[in-house]
């Protein structure tokens, strides 16, 4: 058995099952990202597009979710559907996003919960950039600050203080 991951790091690590399989680890969660069996991967777990797209849904719906429960509103359940597409190699992505709240919420509450699910942590990421550092190294192992467990917590009730 893999010693367990710290957390706030991912590791990934190709499991030579097929030309394309990975096995993802994070804290104690595991699972494997592949690519469709008609590029040549084996089909065995979500593409790396759709791992980004569930970052953003994932995101989303928690942060709608938090926000609705501090204000008390009647939200009974959150889905939110993603489509990722690149038009071309040097394009720019575009993520279509698709809401369904549903419980007894007024217009104007659905109207916030857009606005909250447009200022969620990971979306901000997403429409910023992010600047990507990578070294090579031995064995693999990542030194210096990390965010701590609750950053992101703490990024979704900031944008549910508004």
């Amino acid at each position: 058995m893999s010693p367990r991951i710290e957390p706030g790091v991912v590791e990934v690590q190709e499991t030579r099952r097929g030309q394309f399989q990975v096995e993802v680890r994070t804290g104690e969660a595991c699972f494997l990202a592949d690519e469709p069996e008609a590029v040549g991967g084996l089909g065995s777990g979500p593409t790396p597009y759709e791992l980004l797209a569930s970052a953003l849904g994932a995101c989303t719906a928690m942060t709608v979710r938090m926000y609705a429960g501090r204000k008390g509103w009647p939200l009974e359940d959150v889905t939110v559907r993603l489509l990722h597409r690149r038009p071309g190699p040097q394009a720019r992505d575009h993520f279509a996003r698709e809401i369904v709240l549903k419980g007894a919420l007024t217009d104007d509450q659905r109207s916030r919960l857009l606005e909250i699910a447009n200022r969620c942590p990971v979306h901000q990421t997403l429409e910023r950039g992010a600047e990507i550092v990578t070294v090579l190294a031995e064995t693999p192992h990542i030194h210096g600050p990390r965010p701590a467990d609750d950053d992101h917590v703490r990024d979704m009730a900031d944008v549910c203080t508004v």
